[in-house]
């Protein structure tokens, strides 16, 4: 579970940093969310991918705990892309709204 938490963290991290950067850029907000899509988001998803694939083998192991820990990786590896894609972004333009539209 600690492992799945850390590298959720990650994502988000590394998208807040870049949507941080576009906006002192002088950006607006969508079009920062946009632009770290485009570079970080690219990243954030083809690394969720490749985790959750490499420990997908892991469920044809004859090891039940192993089979077992394999499906629920792959399900928190998938679940925090997209909650760093989807979630974080929503969140963020809450939290930064009076911030960042004066």
């Amino acid at each position: 579970i600690a492992l799945g938490v850390g590298i959720g963290v990650d994502y988000g991290i590394y998208l807040y940093s870049r949507i941080e950067g576009f906006l002192h850029q002088g950006l607006k907000f969508q079009a920062a969310f946009f632009e770290a899509l485009k570079t970080t988001g690219t990243s954030v998803a083809f690394t969720g991918i490749t985790l959750a694939l490499g420990v997908a083998t892991w469920s044809f192991s004859v090891l039940k705990f192993q089979a077992d820990m394999g499906l629920l990786l792959v399900l928190l590896f998938l679940w925090n892309m997209l909650g760093a894609l989807l979630l974080m972004p929503a969140l963020a333009s809450m939290l930064m709204f009076n911030k960042h539209t004066r």
